[in-house]
């Protein structure tokens, strides 16, 4: 019945196949068919396209497919903003039983992936960008990998306060949520840290999707507050804050991924506004959860965090950030890099702060 269920909810999906001869264990790394393929699923609760987050996952299974070939089959789901499809489609690729690893990301898959797992104890889940709770020691079957965003955050914040003529950093985040409140206060601890006067002005859209309203929003701090470096930190609806900063020929960020580069010669104005991209390699992350799962040596039942010492995390130094930076201030935020990753510069994060506190410490920024 829940199959069934989950077929009728799940229909129009966009499946997109990457086909991939040995099926592997995928906790253990043994065999289990002499003619079978592990088969990796990742299911994306949006749509590609945004040049960042989820971009990057589908990256990520592309160089799954690349490094073990026809050992694999791996294939992308897209489930739309669509929240009422996502738990179908969870179920529907847990009772396949040619499926044997089920990737999802963002904290909004979390309820789901933990009321699924235990029904389908033989399944493996992977989720990105979130973390299970296993204090009751349970979701043995799980594994969540967390990112050290405020770290990168911090070195674009630094990045955005040298290239800031008017100390004025507007802020558009997807959703008031701890997550995206890390990337916050990681961008205005390293913007104060080389000029502490340095101010944020910041909003929320409450979505991931409506790029129209975070482009209103970054206008708006344009326009009305002297922000002359934004940030839309808001996946998909990301992408209005970049628009707006062309449009009116100020500087931003990028996200996720090096989406300076990726509109190179597509919308050459939008590039060359970019001062720098916040990593969030989920790729290389997905790529390393997954060797690990084939080799058998992945801690399932855990979670891991990645950083910049674990080059899952950065920023994108291309052409456009050599430009607009000058050497002495590269290197400066060079000496900040190996200052985090050696434990010389301790970082703050929003994880652990209530409410309140990261209320105050935003406040603080104003």
């Amino acid at each position: 019945m829940k199959k069934l269920v989950a077929l009728l909810l799940a229909a129009g999906m966009v499946l997109v196949a990457f086909a991939g001869c040995t099926k592997e264990d995928p906790g253990t790394g043994g065999t289990s068919g002499a003619d079978d393929k592990v088969k990796i699923v990742l299911l994306i609760n949006g749509t590609l396209g945004d040049k960042s987050f989820f971009d990057s996952a589908k990256n990520g299974m592309d160089l799954i497919q690349e490094k073990y070939g026809d050992r694999v089959e791996t294939q992308t789901v897209e489930m739309s903003y669509d929240a009422t499809k996502w738990t179908p489609a969870l179920i529907e690729f847990s009772e396949d039983e040619e499926t044997d690893i089920i990737i999802s990301g963002t904290w909004q898959m979390v309820d789901r992936v933990i009321e699924v797992a235990p029904d389908y104890p033989d399944k493996k889940y992977i989720v990105y960008d979130a973390e299970v709770d296993y204090s009751g020691g349970q979701y043995q079957n799980v594994y969540s990998i967390m990112y050290k965003q405020n770290e990168a955050a911090f070195l674009a914040g630094a990045a955005s306060a040298l290239a800031s003529k008017t100390n004025m950093f507007g802020f558009v985040g997807g959703m008031d949520n701890v997550t995206i409140n890390d990337f916050l206060v990681g961008l205005i601890s390293g913007a104060q840290y080389v000029k502490p006067e340095m101010k944020f002005t910041s909003a929320y859209i409450g979505n991931f999707d409506d790029a129209v309203k975070a482009k209103e929003i970054t206008l708006s701090q344009i326009n009305n507050q002297n922000a002359d470096v934004v940030y839309g930190c808001a996946g998909q609806a990301g992408l209005g804050s970049i628009e707006a900063a062309a449009e009116k020929g100020v500087y931003a960020l990028g996200g996720d991924a090096d989406q300076a580069m990726a509109f190179k010669g597509v919308d050459d104005a939008k590039a060359e506004c970019i001062i720098t991209s916040i990593l969030k390699r989920v790729d290389n992350s997905l790529l390393k959860a997954v060797t690990e799962s084939m080799e058998g040596t992945l801690q399932w039942g855990s979670s891991g965090s990645f950083g910049l010492a674990d080059e899952s995390v950065g920023l994108a130094k291309n052409e456009y950030y050599e430009r607009i930076l000058t050497q002495e201030q590269r290197d400066q935020i060079d000496e900040i890099e190996q200052k985090i990753i050696a434990g010389e510069i301790t970082v703050p994060t929003a994880f652990g702060m209530d409410t309140q506190e990261i209320q105050d410490f935003v406040d603080a920024a104003k």
